[in-house]
């Protein structure tokens, strides 16, 4: 399918203010990273706590950043595709105190949301401890119900509790009457032993200082390696200067990319190196594409001037490029906008990058070649030095 045909656009006739561009925010990216003293590393790189929580109505931010605070240092932040969760996160020194960190974070939450004290918040508890809870309330009531009926009514209970729409969260216990095997006399007991937090943890992510040291250092090892490859691959089937070309383009796509989140104070996690090089390919193989149609015009065309060639061969290539980057894009924006706090990070790498990594194909690769061979060609046609001959001096003395 071509969207474009027989086209002669002056791309390379454009160039310097895509170049002029590149600089730009490679240098804001620079700048902005040596300001903020490198990337900004998620938990799965720098080592600490996370936690994920759904609030029944709108999170107290500054409460809980006031109250968790006071006990450890903690990063507060507000998930923007549910206005009813936050993610609390804070960073360790030691494997030893990753534990207590989450215990700290739980039991200064449910100090400051706790308003029936002494009472089992059934909100953030599971089916054994609930189950422990009720046997005694229960056969004080005179509820009779043998070890294994308790423990299905636990499982009963929590099972309601974690399925949609409630997704973890009772906001009145009147609502477990619903649940089978829950009598008026049970739910009574539940009333007088437990209690509904207006908050549930969702998830919460635990990663040592060590282990994440050790994922920093092999992502970076990873994205080298791979560029590493790619640049071998190119000069073996094009030339070296191809190879040098690409991997240069990509260089550009992944500190733009990395000074973009630097800028707009975005964490680097486990996600974003994936997208990243995900992006090493995309950006790669939409280079190698354009190269490609400009070795075959090489052959077919050797009267034109190499600008002409890769003109042409960008312009043959346009329909391709713009359907693939096209189509991938919609889905890395569809991704950003609806995909939640998770793959934020994730997608905004795609975002940047297929914008990015696509005009740098065109723009930055397909220059470098040129400017090279551009080089090479004016230092062959340069004239040899002309060397010239001193004149013989004659001799002025007198022969006796």
């Amino acid at each position: 399918m071509e969207l474009f045909k027989n086209t002669n656009y002056d791309f390379l006739g454009k160039k310097w203010p895509f170049i002029g561009l590149s600089l730009l925010l490679t240098a804001a990216g620079l700048v902005s990273l040596a300001v903020n003293g490198g990337p900004r590393y998620g938990i799965d790189f720098r080592g600490g706590a996370l936690m994920y929580l759904k609030f029944a109505d709108k999170p107290p931010v500054d409460k809980i950043r006031a109250t968790v605070g006071s006990k450890l240092p903690i990063d507060v932040q507000e998930v923007t595709s549910s206005p009813n969760e936050i993610i609390i996160g804070t960073e360790v020194k030691s494997d030893q105190a990753l534990n207590a960190a989450r215990k700290q974070m739980v039991e200064s939450l449910e100090a400051t949301f706790n308003v029936s004290g002494g009472k089992l918040d059934i909100n953030n508890t599971g089916a054994s401890a609930l189950a422990d809870r009720l046997r005694d309330p229960l056969q004080k009531a005179s509820v009779a119900l043998s070890e294994q009926q308790l423990q299905d009514l636990a499982k009963a209970i929590t099972g309601y509790r974690d399925t949609p729409p409630r997704s973890g969260l009772i906001r009145n216990l009147d609502e477990l009457s619903a649940v089978s095997g829950v009598t008026p006399q049970i739910l009574n007991v539940l009333k007088q032993e437990t209690y509904p937090a207006p908050f549930t943890v969702r998830q919460t992510e635990i990663v040592g200082p060590k282990i994440g040291a050790d994922l920093r250092r092999q992502a970076v090892w990873a994205v080298l390696y791979a560029l590493g490859g790619m640049l071998v691959y190119i000069a073996f089937r094009f030339e070296w200067i191809y190879g040098l070309a690409a991997v240069i383009a990509v260089f550009h796509d992944t500190i733009i990319t990395l000074g973009l989140f630097s800028l707009f104070h975005k964490e680097i996690s486990l996600t974003v190196v994936a997208a990243l090089l995900t992006l090493v390919g995309y950006s790669m193989n939409d280079t190698i594409v354009v190269f490609d149609r400009i070795r075959e015009n090489l052959k077919l065309s050797k009267r034109e001037s190499l600008t002409e060639i890769v003109n042409r061969s960008v312009n043959q290539t346009l329909s391709r490029t713009i359907l693939t980057s096209g189509l991938t894009f919609l889905t890395a924006i569809s991704l950003f906008l609806f995909g939640g706090q998770v793959l934020n990070g994730f997608s905004f790498a795609l975002v940047v990058g297929i914008i990015v990594g696509t005009y740098s194909s065109v723009f930055i690769a397909s220059p470098i070649v040129i400017f090279w061979h551009n080089f090479v060609d004016g230092r062959r046609k340069r004239p040899a030095p002309v060397k010239v001959d001193e004149p013989v001096r004659k001799s002025t003395a007198k022969v006796k």
